[in-house]
């Protein structure tokens, strides 16, 4: 792949996707990952703006009550945990990929090693969902892309009846 075909976010979420979603077996750096709130219920998708400065939906809204239990989606170090503009935001660097969660009253400190599935906090007033949920994000090298590509995908196995 050449160099200039990841210069724009359009072409760099293409690269990410060609990562994250690629051949069989090819993981995303940090993983396996694992949805940070079970049941996982999608309220809202990912919807990324056409250019960085535009408007989008830069992560997914994952249903959730409030006091509802965050867990890592991947082992990790958190390299936030604390309060930006208006709400409680925990992030965690995976080795590659970062993920955050919001609104998310922390139980855990910056610089704090987490492994997958392990509380990083509960769900917190101040979602900007009409309902309340988990605004999930993630990054690779910069670049916002979908959460939800991160998830190990289920694979039914089915077997003969013999």
């Amino acid at each position: 792949m050449s160099r200039h075909l990841l210069t724009t976010p359009a072409a760099a979420a293409a690269g990410v996707a060609l990562i994250v979603l690629g051949a069989p077996g090819v993981r995303p750096p940090g993983g396996p990952y694992l949805p940070p709130v079970l049941p996982l219920r999608v309220a809202a998708g990912y919807d990324p703006p056409e250019q960085p400065w535009q408007p989008g939906h830069r992560g997914v809204d994952l249903g959730a009550a409030e006091g509802a239990a965050v867990r890592a989606a991947a082992a990790g170090t958190v390299s936030f945990a604390g309060v930006v503009v208006d709400r409680e935001v925990v992030a965690i660097d995976h080795g590659g990929v970062r993920t955050t969660y919001e609104p998310v009253a922390p139980t855990v400190v910056a610089g704090q090693v987490v492994a997958v599935g392990d509380p990083i906090g509960t769900i917190a007033a101040g979602a900007h969902c009409s309902q309340r949920c988990l605004h999930w994000g993630a990054l690779l090298a910069g670049q916002y892309i979908d959460p939800m590509a991160l998830l190990t995908p289920y694979r039914p196995i089915l077997k003969s009846p013999r």
